[in-house]
């Protein structure tokens, strides 16, 4: 069977604005944990960082 894309467009723009969403957000809440650190503050840091480079390196 041929296929012609190997991602959907759609997953492909949705991946492309959570790359752009999720750099922004790592550096606030890397201020954020900087100035005020908590251990929920730090786990949300740490999980926003794998997803980003879960999305670089295409992972998802």
């Amino acid at each position: 069977m041929y296929r012609r894309w190997k991602h959907h467009p759609t997953y492909i723009r949705l991946r492309y604005g959570c790359k752009q969403i999720l750099l922004p957000l790592i550096v606030f809440q890397f201020i954020r944990t900087v100035l005020l650190p908590t251990t929920f503050d730090v786990i949300i840091l740490g999980l926003l960082a794998i997803l980003y480079v879960a999305i670089l390196l295409d992972w998802l």
